[in-house]
């Protein structure tokens, strides 16, 4: 079928995927009762800022807290405190915003509720290396692991080693307090713990699986860090501990969605649609190419619809 705006037509399916993940829809279904205590609003993504005003307009008793999302990505917002911070690469003002975050999970009591809204770029945005690490370090060994073309799975496990926030670390800070974590998902698979490195969520990775890592990619960790994870020092929550006990997960929306909703749109102008799929993994430029390539040798009239490439 011939399309008479080709540009618009384009728009128009990545509008429809946008829309898919818009807070407004799928967000509010899942909001949590409030607390006999406080409610803490933490937040970190670039759609962290939209996910902070929609629970602010439907939620029906007091809250207050802070988001942090991409310089660029702010919204409207009366009560909850939004910073904008560094994305890829964090920065230190990311890193003030994470101090900031363990600081009010630590005040929390039994009686309270930490609601945690978590998107896309939560890793670089919310980044505490752990004692002894210094924010440049951690920018290099980021920014290594970006450019090696890891699964984003892999890029997660040496973050969650090295930072003292992410690995389960908030919701451990945030004990005894019930924790919610609801999560717009952009990782092929929607692991928990990869979502923003998992700053409310168990890992199932070791000290020993951050060193495999490193030692794949050719990084060298300072010398304080090698040992931390040698010793098992710096191991991350176990999704098993105690600790996480009063805590749950909440994916929202993910790629799968989005994808869903662009095909839809596609179809409905006589289209044929063929899905690669929303876990595919590495250099956007390589795998659009090579997925176009052997597509159009079969059929030259398919769209292609597939998943994030990560960085």
């Amino acid at each position: 079928m011939q399309i008479a705006d080709p540009v618009k037509f384009l728009r128009d399916l990545f509008d429809a995927a946008v829309d898919a993940a818009n807070p407004r829809t799928t967000l509010v279904p899942h909001l949590p009762q409030s607390p006999t205590g406080k409610t803490l609003i933490l937040g970190a993504g670039k759609a962290a800022a939209s996910m902070a005003a929609t629970v602010e307009d439907y939620w029906t008793g007091r809250l207050a807290g802070v988001v942090v999302t991409r310089y660029g990505h702010t919204a409207l917002c009366r009560k909850i405190e939004l910073i904008e911070a560094g994305h890829p690469l964090p920065d230190e003002v990311g890193q003030s915003a994470a101090k900031r975050f363990l600081d009010l999970a630590t005040d929390l009591t039994a009686a309270d509720l930490l609601l945690f809204l978590v998107s896309g770029g939560a890793s670089a945005l919310l980044v505490e290396p752990m004692p002894g690490l210094t924010l440049g370090e951690k920018r290099e060994i980021n920014d290594i692991l970006l450019k090696s073309g890891a699964p984003i799975g892999e890029i997660n496990c040496l973050r969650k080693h090295l930072s003292a926030i992410k690995g389960g670390r908030l919701a451990a800070a945030a004990f005894p307090a019930r924790v919610v974590t609801l999560a717009i998902s952009d990782v092929p698979g929607d692991d928990p713990s990869v979502i923003g490195s998992g700053p409310t969520v168990g890992d199932t990775t070791s000290c020993v699986d951050a060193l495999s890592v490193a030692h794949n990619y050719g990084i060298t960790l300072p010398d304080n860090a090698q040992n931390a994870l040698r010793s098992g020092l710096w191991e991350t929550i176990s999704p098993t501990d105690k600790i996480l006990k009063n805590t749950s997960f909440t994916t929202i929306a993910n790629s799968a969605n989005s994808l869903n909703a662009a095909a839809d749109l596609a179809r409905s102008f006589g289209i044929q649609v063929m899905r690669m799929g929303d876990n595919l993994e590495g250099e956007a430029r390589v795998l659009a190419q090579s997925h176009a390539d052997a597509t159009i040798q079969a059929d030259p009239g398919v769209l292609i619809s597939g998943g994030e490439a990560s960085v």
